[in-house]
């Protein structure tokens, strides 16, 4: 299975299209992740905004292993988002200017993350061992395995092809997924966007100002580590 959007890693009010390419949701903030992520090397996706109505929000972007799936992307220090009512980034639920304008019903939203070497960087995933017949995880020490950033790191944006400028440089090594957050008042139609991994992209940079051309999130291999099991083990498709 490709990547796609996850069935686990998701708000529980978060719905997904059957092909798990699209996402809707109501009320307040929500996030959802894509099944898989990277931690090293440039990479690119796309979203399109398919429906905001009269109330409708997004705040799209990264988000890393541990960010908060009841929140807004950008939320806290594990995710990295674009906001479409003025264009401002948000990290750490600060919000700074950052696009000229926001972003509306329509738009193609380009993501742009380039992590050189940043395997090298990444914490040590947590490892399986079996103990009376059960598999458990074991999780380094954050003590012993504090988060180190990966040196020419960063995160761009672009709108319908055009470059925002650099969001957010200097990244912690780790592994970053696509992610999306809708938000509308209650009783309003849902929110909705569409996710394009690629290969073929609606809007993909004509340049990207020397730094390295990324490869389509179709690319990424499955990693092998979900980190959430159920009745024992997960596999890719209960993702």
């Amino acid at each position: 299975m490709t990547i796609c959007l996850s069935k686990v890693y998701k708000a529980e009010k978060v719905e997904l299209s059957e092909d798990r390419m699209s996402a809707s949701s109501t009320k307040g903030y929500r996030m959802v992740r894509a099944t898989r992520g990277v931690c090293e090397g440039a990479w690119y996706f796309e979203i399109k905004v398919e429906k905001l109505g009269e109330t409708g929000h997004t705040r799209l972007g990264w988000s890393m292993e541990k960010g908060d799936l009841q929140a807004p992307v950008g939320y806290d220090g594990n995710s990295f988002g674009y906001r479409d009512i003025d264009g401002s980034k948000v990290h750490k639920a600060l919000r700074e200017k950052y696009g000229e304008e926001g972003y509306k019903e329509g738009d193609v939203i380009g993501f742009y993350v380039n992590l050189p070497d940043g395997g090298s960087y990444a914490p040590k995933p947590p490892h399986a061992v079996l103990y009376k017949g059960q598999r458990y995880l074991c999780a380094q020490d954050p003590k012993d395995d504090p988060p180190r950033v990966v040196p020419g790191s960063e995160i761009s944006f672009f709108k319908n092809g055009l470059c925002q400028g650099v969001a957010f440089k200097d990244l912690y090594g780790g592994r970053y997924y696509p992610a999306a957050s809708m938000y509308t008042l209650p009783n309003q139609p849902s929110c909705a966007v569409s996710f394009n991994f690629g290969p073929e992209f609606e809007f993909f940079p004509e340049s990207f100002d020397g730094r390295p051309v990324p490869r389509p999130m179709v690319e990424v291999a499955y990693h092998g580590f979900d980190g959430r099991f159920e009745n024992g083990a997960v596999n890719e498709k209960q993702q």
